[in-house]
């Protein structure tokens, strides 16, 4: 498969979003943010039964999925028009400040991690595997500051050329996504330039990120049963869209993981 339909060879490298893509993580970073907004919500109405509860596929997806701990946050209480000041970086879990509620979801987080281990899903390694024979090199990027220990507990860290998670975002400054800063630094580690590259999101504001920083392909993928995420993620960027990342390794390098 040619990128984009220009005669172009298949991307030289891969950035690979983590939670979603790589790890089955998503799902409990939703559980862990409407954990955290509820009980704000019902703490900011208290009696009031009026008040909309955070959805954890459309509020997750529209608002977090994909930032940062502290521009998830701001994105949805300033689309429930929630007033709170910023806060300080070392918040503690609460709900006066952005950052308070921020820390307040990485509290719930760390509580689901210990009562429940995230594992990777079952194309991940497989794929990961049939790159690395391809001498595809291979990064994975997240917002979280738990990926690299993620990856590594669940064994793809030894299948990847490099991580670039939310430690490295915050040392180095880097905006989090839809600003492609993420993307282009991981381009940077593998030794490929974005219009060579490919970036892989289940996000999107990962998918605009990879349009923003103008990779060779953005691919989309859609882990739902009904697949009713192809189409928000084909119009927020993703040239292509696939179930898994063995579909993507077949489509766009010709291999069978």
């Amino acid at each position: 498969m040619n990128t984009r339909g220009t005669g172009r060879p298949p991307p030289r490298g891969v950035v690979l979003d983590t939670d979603g893509v790589l790890l089955a993580s998503a799902a409990v970073h939703a559980a862990a943010w409407k954990a955290a907004f509820d009980a704000c919500l019902a703490a900011w109405a208290p009696g009031e039964r009026g008040w909309k509860p955070f959805d954890a596929e459309a509020d997750y997806h529209r608002f977090v999925d994909g930032k940062s701990r502290y521009d998830g946050a701001a994105a949805f209480l300033t689309a429930r028009g929630v007033r709170l000041p910023p806060g300080q970086a070392d918040a503690r879990p609460g709900c006066d400040t952005v950052r308070a509620v921020a820390a307040r979801k990485e509290q719930e987080y760390q509580q689901a991690l210990r009562d429940k281990p995230v594992h990777a899903f079952e194309d991940a390694p497989r794929a990961l595997a049939a790159l690395r024979s391809l001498d595809v090199p291979r990064a994975a990027v997240s917002a979280s500051r738990h990926a690299r220990a993620l990856l590594s507990t669940a064994g793809l860290d030894r299948l990847l050329t490099t991580v670039v998670d939310g430690s490295d975002a915050a040392r180095l400054g880097l905006p989090g996504k839809p600003d492609p800063a993420l993307f282009l630094h991981a381009a940077g580690l593998l030794g490929t330039r974005p219009e060579d590259g490919a970036v892989v999101e289940d996000a999107l504001a990962g998918v605009s990120a990879g349009q923003y920083g103008h990779f060779g392909l953005v691919v989309g993928i859609d882990r739902t049963t009904d697949r009713h995420r192809t189409a928000p993620l084909r119009e927020n960027g993703a040239d292509l869209v696939v179930a898994d990342l063995t579909d993507l390794v077949q489509a766009v390098w010709g291999a069978t993981p």
